[in-house]
């Protein structure tokens, strides 16, 4: 009974906060509905495998300025470089993806370092700037997402805690958690160098891998590397359900080096704290904020959508809407 009434607690609180906002937010764009939209640096992109000249020039006629592209060797990746050129398009970025810095087996590590280093240099082939990267994942019994209070050391990283009360029933949870913050900061470290010659921003996103799922754990990781070569890859959407997006964005601030562009619609209803990932303006995000939120901290960089079955065209639009503040 106690868990379901602080759910609904939770929920409640989340509501009429988010109702708050919300008018607030919406009576002043309506005093704004009849000014200018102020210009933005931001660029629109979406995410591919290998850039083609077709897909490419489709992205362009939709209004996308590039693209965010995956891992393929040095020479075809200057080949895709001077299509995306011609067409007036930029590859902004590399999707490394998940790795597996925490493996026991000292040779997977290794296999992920080695794949992250095609990333960095594919990159630079590419003429991009970063590559996003997922250092690993961990499992085991997790708090619920509304129970999440991180007690952490900050000279380490190391969690003490991951919610209030007692932490019994999560202590092989929290020892995985610490087991790899450690591996994957030497993996990080072992990659800056790299990182550098080739001009190249390793990117650390938030993701479901069940670590660092609050802002202030997430920033205390990537900001522990005290260099520029190691920065974030925001998810507007992936963490909805521990954190509101703005909440994320006011944390994080200017380590926030490239946005993923994405929605995830709450279930209320599910006592697991749940919900699904929907397309962009479908879901739970209250976009008006995310952009005063993005403004707030100075990000005005590439705004990159990740997922959704709409088409580019559709695409394009929400997303200028977004970038417009609606």
């Amino acid at each position: 009974m106690d868990d379901v009434m602080n759910r609904r607690r939770f929920l409640a609180m989340s509501a009429g906060v988010g109702a708050g906002l919300n008018l607030a937010l919406t009576a002043r764009h309506e005093a704004r509905a009849a000014e200018p939209v102020a210009k933005s640096g931001m660029k629109k992109a979406l995410i591919v495998g290998e850039p083609k000249a077709e897909q490419l020039r489709a992205f362009k006629e939709a209004g996308f300025d590039g693209v965010e592209a995956g891992i393929v060797p040095v020479q075809q990746a200057e080949q895709c470089r001077k299509i995306a050129e011609e067409l007036g398009m930029e590859i902004h970025s590399v999707l490394r993806g998940w790795a597996k810095f925490n493996d026991p087996d000292a040779t997977v590590v290794a296999e992920s370092i080695a794949t992250t280093e095609d990333a960095l240099r594919a990159a630079q082939a590419y003429g991009a700037d970063t590559v996003l990267l997922v250092p690993c994942r961990i499992a085991g019994n997790m708090p619920r997402p509304w129970e999440y209070r991180y007690d952490f050391d900050p000279a380490t990283g190391h969690v003490r805690k991951v919610t209030y009360g007692d932490n019994e029933p999560f202590a092989e949870y929290i020892k995985a958690h610490n087991h790899a913050i450690d591996t994957s900061r030497q993996a990080i470290e072992r990659l800056i160098p790299l990182a550098e010659k080739t001009g190249v921003v390793i990117c650390v996103e938030n993701v479901w891998n069940n670590l660092w799922v609050r802002p202030e754990i997430f920033r205390h990781f990537v900001a522990s590397f005290k260099s520029k070569w190691v920065q974030a890859y925001y998810d507007i959407g992936n963490h909805v359900k521990y954190a509101r997006s703005t909440d994320w964005i006011l944390e994080l601030g200017g380590l926030i080096a490239k946005c993923h562009v994405k929605d995830f619609l709450l279930n209320a209803s599910d006592p697991a704290g749940g919900g699904k990932f929907v397309n962009i303006r479908d879901g739970s995000v209250r976009w008006p904020a995310v952009r005063e939120a993005l403004a707030r901290v100075g990000y005005d960089g590439w705004m990159t959508i990740e997922g959704g079955d709409l088409s580019p065209e559709e695409h394009s639009k929400r997303l200028d809407l977004i970038i417009a503040g609606q």
